[in-house]
């Protein structure tokens, strides 16, 4: 078995790589240690060295959800990428793995008449993030279209399919634990028009693109939507569209999401999320 060394000199790892540059907010610390791995074989390796040396696993994607801290994060933070990222479209259905770009996996889809998955065009994350958190917009969520995701423990080292309801998925939710990792899903599809597919995308980058804010650092939503209401919504009702702590604000243009300006800190936005949040 290799080591971390080992690794670091083959150019698989590498140490302390920013991760800010890999996340939407654009800002945060180093990882210790961090690989980009384009197969399962690579995944394996750096799976089996980490177990050796002790060292703690954390698997990232598009960084479209994510805020890193100014220190950083310790151990050994993955990416999955290659194979990981490859949409294959059937008869009936779509195998992506969870690397892959959720608007890919739409438009991939659909170009071939694929139907079912256009929402995700609207997601920027990855397909292991969207079965993670069960993502979802405009009335229709993961579990909507997911038949079962391989879902490896890293415990015990096994990857079992689970289905929707083994994952319990719910409203921005599953019972996946930080030892688990979502390798490739596969999505129900039904056949139909391309044209009116590829229209229903445009409808949904068109909505984001007049509803939400462009051109900034953000993370998108923060807060889950209350039963019956949005987030956004009760922001704005209580005056705190444009709080701003530091270099981080709540947007003006939506509510729910928190801006980081270039001269922001990661503290900066917990600090905006955790005064929103009291």
């Amino acid at each position: 078995m290799n080591s971390i060394p080992d690794l670091v000199s083959g150019g698989l790892v590498h140490p302390q790589v920013a991760l800010g540059p890999m996340t939407t907010y654009k800002i945060g610390g180093n990882a210790e240690y961090f690989a980009r791995v384009d197969t399962r074989t690579e995944l394996d390796e750096v799976l089996a060295a980490a177990t050796g040396e002790n060292l703690g696993v954390t698997m990232i994607g598009r960084g479209s959800n994510l805020l890193v801290a100014t220190r950083g994060v310790s151990g050994i933070v993955v990416r999955l990428a290659g194979t990981f990222s490859e949409v294959d479209v059937r008869t009936d259905s779509v195998h992506a793995g969870a690397g892959a770009a959720l608007p890919v996996l739409a438009r991939t889809a659909t170009r071939v008449g694929q139907r079912g998955l256009e929402f995700f065009v609207g997601v920027p994350g990855t397909v292991g993030g969207a079965v993670l958190m069960n993502a979802g917009c405009h009335g229709t969520e993961t579990r909507d279209v997911l038949r079962s995701a391989l879902v490896l423990d890293l415990d015990s080292g096994v990857a079992v399919e689970r289905t929707p309801a083994e994952l319990e998925l719910s409203y921005r939710h599953s019972n996946l634990r930080s030892s688990d990792v979502v390798l490739s899903a596969v999505f129900e599809t039904t056949n139909g028009d391309v044209a009116d597919g590829e229209r229903l995308m445009r409808e949904v980058t068109a909505w984001r693109r007049d509803h939400q804010p462009g051109g900034t650092h953000n993370a998108g939503s923060v807060f889950k939507n209350p039963p019956g209401d949005s987030a956004g919504r009760l922001i704005d009702s209580i005056g705190l569209k444009g709080f701003r702590i530091g270099g981080a604000a709540v947007s003006t243009r939506h509510a729910n999401f928190i801006e980081a300006s270039e001269e922001a800190t990661p503290e900066d936005v917990h600090a905006v999320i955790e005064a929103v949040r009291t």
